[in-house]
């Protein structure tokens, strides 16, 4: 108990320190970065260091696995140069036994990952994503998606347009059952739309089966309103504005991400995208347990034995392999072309399963 404790221990304070390294070169680099993309917009070195700090938290989550397979490379080779993996055989432990500490404590990082470190990076991720489009394109964001329907707005300086539509089309583009509400600069109603259906083309929204509400000019807007069979009201909104205002699946927390998804379905979109990320967040302890198994694999041997170099590249590259087929194995599920559960735990148990024949067969066998 003591001797796991120990190393779990140590493995988790390499973690800290690998992780204190990416932030030391990913700060600078994002920083750099975001600068260049604001540079036409007006925004000084203190927004690009909000935006980089906001995006920082998301990016060290996305390279976790790596993390962790660089702290376990560390802490093998430091075991083996001291060592303590000789003193670990020595007291009737296998090298094998000592790795179910790391992978215990990989385990745990993955879980408390998942439930704290997840909605932060989300909320991370939000604001940053929130602040880009605030830079990008004057507007915070441009649609959302509730219980109620789909939501957006359009509108400049001469006044602002809500628009709320029961569903839509995957791109978001064709509306059904929409209402317009139209502002005036000063936030007063001026106009009220419905109509059956609203289809967003160049510069307009082409609507049909519609009925107009004078509300700024008509002291009875009602016997005033007019029916028509199609009309089109002007549009500053463009498919790829909709499109990127629903952001990425990592600006929502774990435990609302099913609803999320129930609301997308609703609406009218499709949710695969948020379907696989669920499935690949709850992938993720057994991925960073892979990450230490396989380090492990290649790295539990004493320093005086040689081969550390190329055993440590095979390591890396075996990693990096699985990390990278984990990243294309989502693509294809958020394609379609893969069930969304194998595409998020196929990498990782096929991981776990070679890393474990490794060590079995090399220090067991």
């Amino acid at each position: 108990m003591i001797l796991n404790l120990y190393l779990a221990r140590r493995f988790t304070g390499l973690v800290a320190m690998v992780t204190l390294v990416f932030v030391g070169l990913l700060l600078p680099i994002d920083l750099m970065e975001q600068l260049r993309r604001l540079d036409d917009d007006g925004a000084g070195i203190g927004d690009g260091l909000r935006l980089a700090a906001l995006n920082l938290p998301a990016a060290l989550y996305q390279i976790l696995p790596l993390i962790v397979m660089l702290a376990t490379l560390a802490l093998f080779l430091s075991l083996g140069r001291s060592s303590e993996l000789v003193v670990i055989r020595a007291a009737g432990r296998s090298a094998a036994h000592a790795v179910f500490a790391p992978v215990g404590a990989a385990l745990a990082l993955g879980v408390l990952a998942l439930l704290v470190v997840n909605p932060i990076v989300a909320a991370t991720q939000d604001a940053y994503e929130r602040e880009r489009d605030r830079f990008r394109t004057g507007l915070s964001s441009v649609l959302s998606v509730s219980e109620e329907g789909v939501w957006l707005r359009q509108g400049d300086s001469e006044g602002q347009t809500v628009i709320r539509a029961a569903r839509s089309s995957l791109d978001g583009t064709v509306l059904f059952e929409a209402t317009f509400l139209a502002f005036d600069a000063e936030g007063s109603p001026v106009e009220r739309i419905d109509a059956a259906r609203a289809e967003l083309s160049d510069g307009a929204w082409l609507l049909q089966d519609a009925k107009r509400w004078p509300l700024g000019t008509s002291d009875n807007p009602e016997r005033d309103a007019q029916s028509v069979a199609s009309t089109s009201i002007p549009s500053t909104l463009t498919e790829n504005q909709i499109r990127d205002s629903f952001g990425v699946p990592s600006s929502v927390p774990i435990f609302e991400l099913p609803g999320f998804i129930r609301q997308l379905d609703a609406a009218g979109f499709s949710g695969l995208t948020h379907r696989v990320w669920f499935q690949m967040e709850l992938a993720n302890p057994a991925m960073l347990a892979a990450m230490v198994l396989i380090g492990a694999a290649f790295t539990m041997r004493h320093a005086r034995a040689g081969g550390t170099g190329p055993r440590v590249l095979l390591a890396l590259l075996l990693g990096f392999g699985v990390f990278f087929l984990r990243s294309f194995a989502q693509t294809l599920g958020e394609t379609g072309q893969l069930p969304t559960w194998l595409a998020a735990w196929a990498a990782p148990l096929a991981a776990i399963l070679l890393a474990m024949g490794v060590i079995l067969q090399l220090e067991d066998g």
